[in-house]
Protein backbone atom coordinates (compact mmCIF):
# COMPACT_ATOMS: atom_id res chain seq x y z
CA UNK A 1 0.00 0.00 0.00
CA UNK A 2 2.73 2.47 0.76
CA UNK A 3 4.28 1.92 -2.28
CA UNK A 4 1.22 2.47 -4.11
CA UNK A 5 0.59 6.04 -1.88
CA UNK A 6 4.35 7.15 -2.75
CA UNK A 7 3.49 6.21 -7.08
CA UNK A 8 0.44 8.43 -6.58
CA UNK A 9 1.98 11.08 -5.03
CA UNK A 10 4.90 10.74 -7.43
CA UNK A 11 2.94 10.83 -10.36
CA UNK A 12 0.43 13.53 -9.25
CA UNK A 13 2.88 16.02 -10.81
CA UNK A 14 2.48 20.38 -9.89
CA UNK A 15 -0.44 22.32 -10.18
CA UNK A 16 0.32 25.11 -12.51
CA UNK A 17 -1.92 27.89 -12.69
CA UNK A 18 -1.63 31.14 -15.38
CA UNK A 19 -2.98 34.58 -14.54
CA UNK A 20 -3.19 36.95 -17.02
CA UNK A 21 -3.14 40.88 -15.36
CA UNK A 22 -2.35 42.39 -18.40
CA UNK A 23 -4.76 45.11 -19.90
CA UNK A 24 -4.92 42.97 -23.14
CA UNK A 25 -5.38 39.31 -23.83
CA UNK A 26 -2.50 36.83 -24.18
CA UNK A 27 -1.53 33.50 -25.42
CA UNK A 28 0.76 31.59 -22.79
CA UNK A 29 2.51 28.66 -24.13
CA UNK A 30 4.13 25.55 -22.63
CA UNK A 31 7.23 23.67 -24.69
CA UNK A 32 8.60 20.60 -23.00
CA UNK A 33 8.92 16.81 -22.10
CA UNK A 34 6.33 14.71 -22.22
CA UNK A 35 4.12 17.22 -24.41
CA UNK A 36 1.58 18.52 -22.28
CA UNK A 37 -1.88 18.54 -23.55
CA UNK A 38 -2.24 22.40 -23.71
CA UNK A 39 0.57 23.66 -25.73
CA UNK A 40 -1.14 27.20 -26.50
CA UNK A 41 -4.40 28.50 -25.32
CA UNK A 42 -5.90 31.84 -25.22
CA UNK A 43 -5.75 33.62 -21.81
CA UNK A 44 -8.10 37.42 -21.46
CA UNK A 45 -7.52 39.90 -19.21
CA UNK A 46 -8.15 38.94 -15.65
CA UNK A 47 -8.83 34.97 -16.16
CA UNK A 48 -6.56 32.52 -14.58
CA UNK A 49 -6.49 28.37 -16.25
CA UNK A 50 -4.86 25.80 -14.07
CA UNK A 51 -3.43 22.02 -15.18
CA UNK A 52 -1.69 19.30 -13.89
CA UNK A 53 2.07 19.00 -14.94
CA UNK A 54 3.06 15.53 -14.16
CA UNK A 55 6.59 14.85 -12.09
CA UNK A 56 9.63 14.72 -14.14
CA UNK A 57 8.32 17.47 -16.62
CA UNK A 58 11.30 19.45 -17.75
CA UNK A 59 10.39 22.66 -19.62
CA UNK A 60 9.12 26.26 -20.65
CA UNK A 61 6.28 28.21 -20.82
CA UNK A 62 6.17 32.02 -22.36
CA UNK A 63 3.18 34.19 -23.47
CA UNK A 64 1.97 35.62 -26.72
CA UNK A 65 0.63 38.90 -27.40
CA UNK A 66 -0.98 40.69 -30.26
CA UNK A 67 -2.37 37.20 -31.92
CA UNK A 68 -5.45 37.41 -34.46
CA UNK A 69 -6.97 33.39 -35.16
CA UNK A 70 -9.67 33.15 -37.42
CA UNK A 71 -12.47 30.68 -36.51
CA UNK A 72 -10.68 28.04 -37.72
CA UNK A 73 -7.40 28.77 -35.14
CA UNK A 74 -5.47 29.63 -38.17
CA UNK A 75 -2.89 32.77 -37.25
CA UNK A 76 -0.20 34.77 -35.30
CA UNK A 77 1.28 36.46 -32.59
CA UNK A 78 3.47 39.42 -32.78
CA UNK A 79 5.70 38.73 -29.74
CA UNK A 80 6.10 34.93 -29.04
CA UNK A 81 4.64 33.40 -31.87
CA UNK A 82 5.80 29.87 -32.28
CA UNK A 83 5.39 29.65 -35.82
CA UNK A 84 2.54 26.68 -35.73
CA UNK A 85 -0.45 29.07 -37.25
CA UNK A 86 -2.27 28.27 -34.65
CA UNK A 87 -3.35 28.59 -31.14
CA UNK A 88 -1.48 25.54 -29.79
CA UNK A 89 1.79 25.60 -30.35
CA UNK A 90 2.67 22.00 -31.06
CA UNK A 91 6.11 21.61 -29.79
CA UNK A 92 7.47 24.77 -31.83
CA UNK A 93 9.44 27.46 -29.80
CA UNK A 94 9.74 31.15 -30.23
CA UNK A 95 12.72 34.21 -29.36
CA UNK A 96 12.73 37.22 -27.44
CA UNK A 97 10.43 36.02 -25.26
CA UNK A 98 10.36 35.68 -21.04
CA UNK A 99 11.21 32.47 -20.19
CA UNK A 100 9.72 30.78 -17.42
CA UNK A 101 11.58 27.30 -16.83
CA UNK A 102 10.71 24.11 -14.78
CA UNK A 103 12.26 21.03 -14.42
CA UNK A 104 9.46 19.03 -11.74
CA UNK A 105 11.02 16.41 -9.64
CA UNK A 106 14.72 15.97 -10.17
CA UNK A 107 15.70 14.22 -7.36
CA UNK A 108 12.55 15.01 -5.96
CA UNK A 109 12.97 18.88 -6.06
CA UNK A 110 11.42 20.87 -8.52
CA UNK A 111 13.86 23.74 -10.11
CA UNK A 112 12.65 26.93 -11.41
CA UNK A 113 13.92 29.75 -13.27
CA UNK A 114 12.34 33.07 -14.99
CA UNK A 115 14.94 33.36 -17.85
CA UNK A 116 15.92 36.76 -20.31
CA UNK A 117 18.78 34.68 -22.11
CA UNK A 118 16.31 34.69 -24.96
CA UNK A 119 15.25 38.13 -24.67
CA UNK A 120 12.07 39.52 -23.22
CA UNK A 121 8.39 40.60 -24.18
CA UNK A 122 6.39 40.32 -20.83
CA UNK A 123 6.97 40.93 -17.10
CA UNK A 124 6.65 37.84 -15.43
CA UNK A 125 5.96 36.10 -11.87
CA UNK A 126 6.51 32.83 -10.39
CA UNK A 127 4.93 32.27 -7.09
CA UNK A 128 4.78 28.91 -4.66
CA UNK A 129 2.04 27.46 -2.82
CA UNK A 130 3.08 25.00 -0.28
CA UNK A 131 6.06 22.99 -0.39
CA UNK A 132 9.03 22.43 1.36
CA UNK A 133 12.28 23.54 0.80
CA UNK A 134 13.64 27.43 0.12
CA UNK A 135 10.10 27.77 -2.36
CA UNK A 136 11.30 31.50 -3.36
CA UNK A 137 9.15 33.59 -5.66
CA UNK A 138 11.18 34.95 -8.81
CA UNK A 139 10.41 36.37 -11.56
CA UNK A 140 11.14 39.90 -13.92
CA UNK A 141 8.08 42.95 -13.01
CA UNK A 142 9.61 45.22 -14.62
CA UNK A 143 9.01 46.79 -18.24
CA UNK A 144 12.52 46.31 -19.95
CA UNK A 145 10.24 47.24 -23.50
CA UNK A 146 10.90 50.61 -22.47
CA UNK A 147 14.49 49.99 -21.58
CA UNK A 148 15.54 48.79 -24.41
CA UNK A 149 18.56 48.91 -26.39
CA UNK A 150 17.58 50.15 -29.84
CA UNK A 151 19.82 47.52 -31.10
CA UNK A 152 17.62 45.02 -29.69
CA UNK A 153 14.13 46.52 -30.20
CA UNK A 154 11.66 44.73 -31.99
CA UNK A 155 9.34 46.68 -34.54
CA UNK A 156 7.71 49.14 -32.23
CA UNK A 157 9.09 47.83 -29.26
CA UNK A 158 6.84 45.04 -28.38
CA UNK A 159 9.66 42.93 -27.51
CA UNK A 160 13.46 43.10 -26.86
CA UNK A 161 16.10 40.37 -28.26
CA UNK A 162 18.58 39.37 -26.42
CA UNK A 163 22.45 40.17 -27.59
CA UNK A 164 22.86 36.62 -28.47
CA UNK A 165 20.11 36.11 -30.67
CA UNK A 166 20.59 39.66 -32.19
CA UNK A 167 24.26 39.50 -32.64
CA UNK A 168 24.58 35.34 -32.68
CA UNK A 169 28.36 36.45 -31.80
CA UNK A 170 30.52 33.33 -29.38
CA UNK A 171 30.60 35.93 -27.03
CA UNK A 172 27.00 36.92 -26.65
CA UNK A 173 25.95 33.10 -27.14
CA UNK A 174 28.34 31.75 -24.91
CA UNK A 175 29.72 29.44 -27.21
CA UNK A 176 32.95 27.98 -28.87
CA UNK A 177 36.22 29.62 -26.31
CA UNK A 178 33.28 31.76 -25.19
CA UNK A 179 31.74 28.46 -24.10
CA UNK A 180 32.82 28.33 -20.15
CA UNK A 181 31.79 30.06 -17.57
CA UNK A 182 35.53 31.56 -17.22
CA UNK A 183 35.34 32.86 -20.55
CA UNK A 184 31.79 34.14 -21.11
CA UNK A 185 31.24 37.27 -18.95
CA UNK A 186 28.23 39.28 -18.64
CA UNK A 187 27.69 41.53 -21.39
CA UNK A 188 26.44 45.53 -21.19
CA UNK A 189 23.34 44.39 -22.30
CA UNK A 190 22.84 41.29 -20.24
CA UNK A 191 23.94 43.59 -17.14
CA UNK A 192 21.08 46.14 -18.27
CA UNK A 193 18.49 43.08 -18.05
CA UNK A 194 20.08 42.10 -14.38
CA UNK A 195 20.44 45.40 -13.10
CA UNK A 196 16.28 45.75 -13.59
CA UNK A 197 15.55 41.67 -12.82
CA UNK A 198 17.97 41.19 -10.41
CA UNK A 199 16.30 37.46 -9.46
CA UNK A 200 16.56 36.52 -13.41
CA UNK A 201 19.02 34.95 -15.77
CA UNK A 202 20.41 37.33 -17.51
CA UNK A 203 23.01 35.57 -19.78
CA UNK A 204 24.53 31.51 -19.97
CA UNK A 205 25.88 30.93 -16.82
CA UNK A 206 23.95 33.39 -14.86
CA UNK A 207 23.36 30.16 -12.14
CA UNK A 208 24.44 31.82 -8.74
CA UNK A 209 21.58 34.53 -8.57
CA UNK A 210 18.79 32.64 -10.71
CA UNK A 211 18.19 28.89 -9.73
CA UNK A 212 15.47 28.22 -7.56
CA UNK A 213 14.42 24.63 -5.99
CA UNK A 214 11.19 24.06 -4.18
CA UNK A 215 9.43 20.42 -3.12
CA UNK A 216 5.98 19.32 -3.85
CA UNK A 217 4.55 22.78 -4.32
CA UNK A 218 2.21 24.18 -6.70
CA UNK A 219 2.65 27.31 -8.90
CA UNK A 220 1.32 30.39 -9.94
CA UNK A 221 2.54 32.09 -13.09
CA UNK A 222 1.56 35.92 -13.53
CA UNK A 223 1.84 37.47 -16.27
CA UNK A 224 2.22 41.53 -16.01
CA UNK A 225 1.99 41.36 -12.41
CA UNK A 226 1.82 44.44 -10.31
CA UNK A 227 4.88 45.88 -8.86
CA UNK A 228 4.04 44.71 -5.10
CA UNK A 229 3.82 40.76 -6.14
CA UNK A 230 7.22 40.81 -5.94
CA UNK A 231 7.88 41.68 -3.10
CA UNK A 232 6.96 39.36 -0.89
CA UNK A 233 8.87 38.43 2.86
CA UNK A 234 8.80 34.82 1.49
CA UNK A 235 10.81 36.12 -1.72
CA UNK A 236 13.26 38.09 -0.27
CA UNK A 237 16.69 36.43 0.87
CA UNK A 238 15.92 33.10 -0.51
CA UNK A 239 17.77 33.40 -4.04
CA UNK A 240 20.40 30.99 -4.80
CA UNK A 241 23.35 32.96 -4.34
CA UNK A 242 23.06 36.49 -3.00
CA UNK A 243 20.13 37.31 -5.13
CA UNK A 244 21.59 41.19 -5.58
CA UNK A 245 22.18 41.30 -9.21
CA UNK A 246 24.94 43.30 -8.97
CA UNK A 247 27.68 43.19 -11.75
CA UNK A 248 30.60 42.05 -9.60
CA UNK A 249 27.93 39.17 -8.06
CA UNK A 250 27.20 37.93 -11.44
CA UNK A 251 30.64 37.38 -11.78
CA UNK A 252 30.70 35.15 -9.33
CA UNK A 253 29.80 31.56 -11.13
CA UNK A 254 30.34 28.33 -10.92
CA UNK A 255 31.41 25.49 -13.03
CA UNK A 256 29.24 23.08 -14.54
CA UNK A 257 25.72 24.92 -13.64
CA UNK A 258 22.65 23.37 -14.66
CA UNK A 259 21.21 25.96 -16.32
CA UNK A 260 24.06 26.81 -18.59
CA UNK A 261 22.62 26.09 -22.19
CA UNK A 262 20.32 28.60 -21.94
CA UNK A 263 21.95 30.67 -24.89
CA UNK A 264 23.67 27.58 -26.95
CA UNK A 265 22.23 23.88 -26.66
CA UNK A 266 25.79 22.33 -26.83
CA UNK A 267 26.72 20.87 -23.46
CA UNK A 268 26.29 17.26 -22.25
CA UNK A 269 27.44 17.78 -19.03
CA UNK A 270 25.28 17.08 -16.04
CA UNK A 271 24.96 18.20 -12.51
CA UNK A 272 24.86 15.95 -9.50
CA UNK A 273 22.45 16.89 -6.85
CA UNK A 274 21.67 14.63 -3.41
CA UNK A 275 23.19 11.64 -4.97
CA UNK A 276 20.29 12.16 -8.14
CA UNK A 277 21.40 13.77 -12.00
CA UNK A 278 20.35 16.78 -12.67
CA UNK A 279 20.38 17.45 -16.32
CA UNK A 280 22.07 20.62 -17.34
CA UNK A 281 19.36 23.11 -19.15
CA UNK A 282 21.80 23.17 -21.76
CA UNK A 283 20.89 19.80 -22.54
CA UNK A 284 17.20 20.09 -22.14
CA UNK A 285 17.80 23.09 -24.56
CA UNK A 286 18.98 20.66 -26.92
CA UNK A 287 16.16 18.41 -26.37
CA UNK A 288 13.40 21.06 -26.65
CA UNK A 289 15.17 22.04 -29.96
CA UNK A 290 14.45 19.23 -31.25
CA UNK A 291 10.99 19.04 -30.36
CA UNK A 292 10.57 22.52 -31.92
CA UNK A 293 12.46 21.38 -34.70
CA UNK A 294 10.56 18.10 -35.74
CA UNK A 295 7.35 20.19 -34.82
CA UNK A 296 8.80 22.82 -37.57
CA UNK A 297 9.79 20.14 -40.45
CA UNK A 298 6.19 18.48 -39.82
CA UNK A 299 4.46 22.20 -40.34
CA UNK A 300 6.54 22.96 -43.51
CA UNK A 301 5.01 19.45 -44.84
CA UNK A 302 1.58 20.22 -44.20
Amino acid sequence: MSVLVLYAFQAKGATFTFVNKCEHTIWPVSLGTPTLDNTGFELSKGNSRSFQVPTGWSGRFWGRTDCTFDGSGQGSCTTGDCGSGEVECNGAGATAVTLVEFTLGSGSQDFYDVSLVDGYNLPIMVDVSGGSGQCASTGCIEDLNTKCPIELRIDNGSACRSACDAFGTPEYCCKGEYGSPSTCRPSMYSQLFKSACPKSYSYAYDDATSTFTCTGADYTITFCPSLSSGKSSKSEGTTVGSGSGSVQEANMLVDGSWLANLATGESTRARPLGGATILTDRRRRTALNGIAADAKAALEVR
